[in-house]
């Protein structure tokens, strides 16, 4: 078998976002295992460039999301967030967003560990998700003053009801691979230790069918929701700016860069 050739990186000595095609699979490595693969702007911009050139690529049949290190991602990096908040629509999370809702390239994810913000809910943009039975799945925007982005505060509703979405959002609980299997965010939960060849093999699948086929039929099934979806993303999105820069929000990451500074102190 020839070897997977390098896709795209980022310009950097350690790509942060490593991309690999092989047989008509395009594989996105999250590769910031040292910070828990927490997106940064940089990351971001790279994410929303892969899919879009994997989507009009003809050799890309199949996009697969995983993370580096056992761990798929724990969000926003806070720092660097801080340092380049999203001001708009054109801002790199945001292209990213609009990305991953628009494509029309199957998609598929290989998750574990830690699922947190953004990594919780552009999995209801993904077409197979596949978690290990160690992962931890939070929606923690109210506790940082923000509200729900990826259109989730439509989605979620819809999946599993208000009331229990509203006991992810709302309270910020935390919840394993079981709540988000029976909310429909995950397609299966496996083992860890099986939860990338299991996801690989079922992106090998996917690329070795008729690719227009499937393609028109993941438009299809995506149609009905497809404006509401956007007119979500806008509405969370310009609500996201406004809320970045009250005094709640601003608190509540002042709050998190204290905890943080004690713990280093404490260590």
């Amino acid at each position: 078998m020839r070897e997977p050739v390098l896709w795209l990186v980022m310009s950097t000595q350690e790509p942060e976002i490593l991309c690999t095609q092989d047989e008509g699979v395009l594989e996105v490595c999250f590769n910031r295992p040292e910070k828990k693969n927490a997106f940064t702007e940089g990351m971001y911009e790279t994410l929303a460039g892969s899919l879009r050139e994997a989507d009009a690529s003809d050799e890309v049949r199949v996009v697969l999301l995983r993370g580096a290190g056992g761990t798929f991602t724990a969000g926003n990096d806070l720092g660097d967030f801080l340092a380049s908040p999203p001001t708009g629509s054109d801002s790199a999370v945001f292209r990213f967003l609009f990305a991953i809702t628009q494509i029309a390239t199957p998609v598929v994810a290989a998750v574990q560990g830690a699922a947190v913000g953004i990594g919780t809910t552009m999995l209801q943009h993904v077409d197979l998700v596949y978690a290990a039975e160690s992962t931890t799945f939070a929606l923690p925007f109210v506790d940082l003053g923000l509200c729900p982005e990826a259109a989730s505060s439509l989605l979620l509703p819809r999946q599993m009801g208000h009331a229990r979405a509203a006991e992810l959002l709302m309270l910020g609980k935390r919840f394993g691979p079981s709540v988000a299997l029976d909310a429909g965010i995950v397609t299966s939960v496996v083992p860890d230790a099986e939860v990338d060849s299991v996801a690989r093999a079922a992106a090998r699948a996917l690329a070795a069918k008729p690719p227009e086929s499937l393609r028109l039929t993941k438009e299809l099934m995506r149609r009905w929701d497809r404006d509401l979806i956007q007119r979500a993303l806008r509405e969370e999105g310009e609500a996201f700016v406004r809320q970045l820069q009250s005094p709640e929000a601003k608190a509540a990451f002042a709050a998190f860069a204290q905890r943080r500074s004690s713990s280093k102190g404490g260590r």
